[in-house]
């Protein structure tokens, strides 16, 4: 089995696992699987930790028995738990105007994202806040469009951060690995914050190659605003 096959299934898992904070969801997602789980990668699925429910899932979906925008129940990453957290979300009037009024004044840059999460809705579900707040706005579908602006914006800064660090230290080969996996995600977001973001990603694909990073390869400065939602 090759490394590249081993790669391709370590995202994939990872989609797997990540659906529930990912925009569309399983319509998203499930193409990819279709897309890339040759027979290589689905051997490589088969060795990890709750690959065989992905497997399963996938061959569903190849034979129609699964819509592309669903899974069967029984193969729900985290056993359901996730979905059984979240369904159960609900606010009262007093919380959806300050979650209203919030979204509505988003503005998709850090300062934007620290005044959402000092919401008092968002701040009591914890680490829990993006999951359980798109649970929460199933009953306002008015508001999923623009919360999925706040997730987009979320997830570009958090992986900006991840690159930046990263990049400032030797990478183990699991490490290498790892980034190789993740980069169709960094390469999704990234691009989000303009010129400053494909020069990180430059530097991402070079520092796969890299035994040692070179010296000031990791941005000295955020992406400053350049965020384009």
């Amino acid at each position: 089995m090759n490394a590249k096959s081993s790669t391709v299934a370590q995202k994939l898992l990872n989609l797997y696992r990540q659906e529930h904070v990912i925009y569309g969801g399983w319509a998203t997602v499930n193409p990819v699987f279709i897309a890339e789980a040759t027979d290589d990668v689905l051997a490589a699925l088969a060795d990890l930790p709750t690959g065989k429910n992905l497997i399963q899932h996938i061959k569903n979906l190849r034979s129609g028995k699964t819509p592309m925008d669903s899974i069967e129940r029984d193969l729900l990453p985290y056993g359901g738990l996730m979905d059984e957290t979240v369904a159960t979300v609900k606010l009262t009037k007093s919380e959806w105007n300050e979650l209203e009024s919030g979204i509505n004044a988003f503005t998709t840059d850090q300062n934007g994202l620290d005044r959402i999460k000092q919401l008092n809705v968002v701040k009591k579900f914890g680490d829990h806040w993006l999951v359980a707040i798109r649970a929460a706005l199933s009953a306002r579908p008015d508001l999923l469009d623009k919360w999925s602006v706040v997730n987009k914006t979320y997830r570009a800064y958090y992986l900006w951060k991840i690159a930046s660090d990263m990049l400032t230290q030797p990478l183990s080969e699991r490490a290498r690995a790892q980034l190789q996996a993740d980069m169709p995600e960094y390469e999704t977001y990234l691009p989000m914050f303009g010129n400053a973001g494909e020069e990180l990603l430059i530097k991402l694909r070079s520092f796969i190659s890299a035994t040692v990073p070179d010296e000031g390869i990791a941005p000295k400065n955020g992406p400053n605003g350049d965020f384009v939602s």
